[in-house]
């Protein structure tokens, strides 16, 4: 479609969520009304929206002329013919410049009447000798480009031009690198997303266009049905979408309002391939059909490996040429940029685009191609592949190829991941007439794909099998476990408890392992919901086991949470010490967990790091985020800040991928208390919130506690003494709001320091400190001792408080650390400043300062140097204009005024009495001429964030 458009202000259609990107097409379409010039690239695959957004480009060009061709794929092949179609599309204007032209024909004095065509004669029909097709004048373009900016602005939008022809392509990059010669013109093109690095685009300023947000495709959903989508409806419609805009409207306008009330059963499957098609089809228009045959076989193949790697090519290649295609078909779909191989394997550019490949073939096309992928695949070497193929090829219920097909996916000496047995479970259910049997075959599907990190799919297994699983304990008890498992990890943790415990029971008979595996999850559970005497019971019931790992998991475990350390030790260090030699990752982290609760951080580093390597090594997506999280909890009990925050961002991403919030919850209350030490401020609020969200629905109190806890550190951090006592208190004091039983102490020092500083709570601090000495004899945390000196020194009198000091600083040499260490250094300094000792203050406070920079805690350090300023240890940093007259304490209280404090929140920040603060405030607004405390903070904000001359 060719288009030339004198647009006027008009409402535009809503494109949603892609304010960044028209913000950035906007940007563009504003150069050429100031005389500049300037180019964009818009790259995505179909549906993701780049029609949409340069049709909006179009509209909302007000002010000038704008040119827009949309690429047409039969005449890709036709010499010139985009260059042609926007030319002569350039001359329906008004424009001297570009000459006597009518559409399709140029006049002989036009540029590109020199301009050879696909067929021997130049674009206007003039017969042409000895030219060669090469011969483009590449400036054809750009020499219209510049004739023409001068004059008017002009934006050129050309949808698809990767379709165009070569020649056309080569003259419109020519164009688009050169365009700064061609002031009030700016080019917005648009490519499929895997011709943005083409050569003859290759360069250019890109704009991507990915999936759309969650949030973003709600909208759009809520607006196509007008809000009347069932919410379970609507959830499937966002999963099955994908992101992709153009699909998600297809698939809600095949509904029917019955069906998206949720009053009628939706077809199945969602996207059929008629809707996909009519989204992505385009990709495939043109390809010869032998190469739309091998597709066919490369989307069939690729169904063995659900996780989206790729097909493999060598088997692809055989299975063609048993059916007498010729491989080389292939390379007509790696043109079209529609597939590609990649080492061994061959895979689609866009997962819609092989989904509209298999599902859009004819059923009995698709039995064919699986039957020509198993007749070439090794019975036995690949055993799985095969008989997944072949039950893929099966018409009806085939009782013994299901019975091999799921022996085979259960075979622990058959390699395969996880993804690929569930595909074979599910599919020899399918195959299986039985209804217990089938109810058995789906549960254990759905555990491979809850491994596999797909709980959706582990869902949807989980409910096709509810019918047959009525029927039989043991089933039943399966189903129970595998629910239990995804609520455990995606939903609120006292259903997964409940779950979990009657899985336990139901198994008991039957499978006595798998009740000692969901009686361990129940305690799991309990722990996330901070609830102890539901961890004990849920420890308290079952039998012995066969495994003594078990045994003395649960034994140490028992008395650990009993407070009875002396009987926890012993059976939790034989569990440490077996897995020195183990490769099971679910017994690593439970080894990890044990060196946790016995204090040994160095253990539960190495440990977790293990389980970690072992989880990858297995395939196990599920298991990855969960041993990042327990490996950066471990590094964060260490001190290794940067190390934990590496862990915990890797594990946001992959617990994202697996669908598990209840891990994404922990992973940002890690990000938070790192944010609290590095001093992030906007950071630690993102990430305690996105804790919190999640924590709250779902019972989380560990992971509610520590983001409460990062935000009270950060206050502290910051010389908000009182802010970080309010919060801690209903943590850390006995009621029904106290904190995760497992976090409380470890928190008691922050909320020890945070009264003190404060002047309040005196009394809650005192019986803080009692408490956490019982704590700290249990020899749990290797940080304890020196902390509960800390503690006892921040309540005593002067000569026993020095003392304490002192040693509370020869613990943490023992334990290690230097985050601690800086802390109690830190409040040292202080001590000694109050008590108007310089000389040693400095001492103290410079080793502070140096601990806390190696530690990265950015915002503990510049405490320490308001500190040291205030000793006269260390020079401030030159402050230009006004506040160069103040002297360090009063630029310290103007920037406290200026950040809201009060006098009396002052005082507790730099350690000063209220009166002092008041006598420094009115000479600080002598000095600067100033009459009010606002007048204070815009004088210090101007000043500070504004950069001199």
């Amino acid at each position: 479609m060719i288009g030339v458009t004198k647009t006027t202000a008009g409402t535009s259609p809503r494109l949603y969520g892609r304010a960044a990107e028209l913000d950035a097409v906007a940007a563009l379409s504003e150069r050429p009304l100031s005389g500049r010039s300037g180019v964009l690239l818009v790259a995505g695959e179909p549906g993701l929206g780049r029609t949409a957004l340069l049709d909006r480009a179009v509209r909302d060009f007000a002010a000038g002329t704008v040119l827009h061709t949309r690429a047409a794929p039969a005449e890709r092949h036709l010499a010139l013919s985009g260059l042609h179609a926007l030319l002569s599309s350039a001359a329906a204007l008004d424009a001297p410049a570009f000459g006597a032209v009518t559409p399709g024909v140029l006049a002989p004095g036009h540029p590109a009447a020199r301009i050879p065509s696909g067929d021997g004669t130049a674009p206007g029909g003039t017969a042409r000798s000895g030219t060669p097709a090469t011969g483009l004048p590449p400036t054809v373009l750009l020499d219209l480009l510049r004739r023409t900016g001068h004059r008017r602005p002009v934006l050129v939008c050309v949808d698809d031009a990767h379709l165009w022809d070569p020649l056309s392509r080569a003259a419109l990059g020519f164009a688009a690198r050169r365009v700064d010669s061609a002031p009030g013109v700016a080019l917005l093109l648009s490519v499929a997303g895997h011709r943005a690095c083409a050569p003859d685009f290759a360069g250019l300023p890109l704009l991507r266009l990915g999936p759309l947000t969650e949030h973003a495709t709600g909208a759009l959903l809520d607006d196509l049905a007008l809000g009347a989508a069932d919410p379970l409806v609507r959830a499937e419609l966002l999963r099955e979408a994908e992101g992709n805009p153009a699909l998600l409207t297809a698939l809600a306008g095949r509904l029917s309002p019955a069906q998206l009330s949720g009053h009628a059963p939706l077809p199945r499957p969602l996207a059929d391939g008629p809707t996909l098609t009519r989204v992505v089809g385009g990709r495939l228009a043109g390809l010869p059909s032998a190469t739309r045959d091998l597709l066919l076989l490369v989307a069939a193949a690729h169904e063995h490996r659900p996780d989206g790697c790729g097909a493999d090519e060598a088997l692809v290649l055989r299975a063609a040429r048993a059916a007498g295609l010729d491989p080389a078909a292939l390379d007509a779909a790696e043109r079209a940029g529609v597939a590609r191989s990649e080492g061994n394997l061959v895979r689609f550019d866009d997962p819609l685009v092989r989904r509209a490949v298999h599902r859009g073939a004819p059923l009995a096309r698709r039995r064919a191609a699986h039957a020509r992928l198993a007749a070439v695949l090794d019975g036995q070497r690949d055993r799985l592949a095969h008989l997944t193929h072949r039950a893929l090829a099966s018409d009806g219920p085939d009782p013994r190829l299901a019975a091999e097909l799921a022996s085979a996916a259960s075979a622990a000496e058959v390699r395969a991941e996880p993804l690929q047995r569930s595909l074979a479970l599910a599919r020899a259910a399918d195959l299986t007439a039985a209804h217990r049997s089938r109810a058995a075959r789906l549960t254990a599907a759905a555990e491979y794909a809850r491994l596999g990190g797909r709980p959706r799919r582990a869902g949807e297994l989980l409910a096709a099998a509810r019918e047959g699983a009525a029927g039989h304990d043991a089933v039943r008890g399966g189903a129970e476990l595998v629910r239990g498992a995804l609520a455990l990890r995606d939903g609120p943790v006292g259903d997964a408890h409940e779950a979990l415990l009657l899985a336990a029971a139901l198994l008991d008979p039957y499978d006595p392992q798998g009740a000692r595996g969901a009686r361990f999850g129940a305690m799991e559970a309990a722990w996330a919901a901070g609830d102890l005497p539901a961890c004990l019971t849920a420890l308290d019931q079952g039998t012995a086991s066969r495994d003594p790992d078990d045994d003395d998991f649960r034994a140490g475990m028992q008395a650990a949470l009993s407070i009875r350390f002396g009987d926890a030790r012993g059976p939790l260090r034989r569990v440490i010490d077996r897995a020195g030699d183990d490769d099971d990752p679910v017994r690593l982290l439970r080894a990890g967990a044990a060196a946790l609760v016995l204090g040994d951080i160095t253990a539960a580093c190495r440990l977790n790091a293990r389980a970690l390597a072992a989880a990858r090594a297995r395939d196990t997506a599920t298991l990855v985020p969960q041993a990042l999280e327990h490996l950066a909890y471990a590094e964060l009990r260490a001190g290794r800040h940067a190390r934990a925050r590496a862990h915990a961002e890797e594990g946001l991403r992959t617990a994202h991928r697996s669908g598990q919030r209840n891990v994404v919850a922990q992973h940002h209350a890690v990000l938070a208390l790192v944010a609290s030490i590095e001093g992030g401020g906007a950071t630690l609020t993102a990430h305690a919130d996105a804790a919190l969200d999640i924590a709250r629905p779902h019972g989380l109190v560990q992971a509610a506690s520590l983001a409460e806890w990062a935000r009270a550190r950060a206050d502290l951090g910051r010389g908000m003494a009182l802010d970080a006592a309010a919060r801690l208190g209903p943590l850390v004091r006995p009621g029904h709001r106290r904190g995760h039983f497992a976090v409380r102490m470890l928190m008691a020092p922050c909320f020890v320091e945070a009264a003190v500083l404060a002047g309040e709570c005196a009394a809650d601090a005192g019986t803080a400190v009692e408490e956490f000495a019982g704590w700290a004899a249990l020899g749990a945390d290797p940080q304890a001792p020196a902390q509960l000196a800390r503690c006892r020194a921040l309540l005593a009198p002067p000569p026993e408080a020095e003392a304490l000091y002192a040693y509370a600083l020869t613990r943490h040499e023992r334990a290690g650390g230097d985050f601690e260490r800086a802390r109690t250094l830190l409040l040292y300094g202080k001590w000694l400043r109050r008590r108007r000792r310089p000389r040693e203050a400095r001492g103290r406070l410079k080793d502070a300062l140096y601990a806390f920079e190696r530690s990265g805690a950015v915002v503990w350090a510049e405490q320490t140097r308001a500190e040291l300023r205030a000793t006269g240890g260390a020079a401030p940093p030159e402050t230009a204009g006004p506040l160069a007259c103040l002297t360090p304490q009063q630029l310290r209280i103007a920037r406290c005024v200026a950040e809201g404090a009060t006098n009396r929140e002052v005082a507790l920040r730099l350690s000063i009495s209220p009166r002092t603060v008041d006598h420094h405030l009115r000479n600080v607004f002598a000095l600067l001429g100033v009459r009010s405390r606002v007048e204070l903070s815009r004088l210090v904000a101007r000043e500070e964030t504004v950069p001199a001359g």
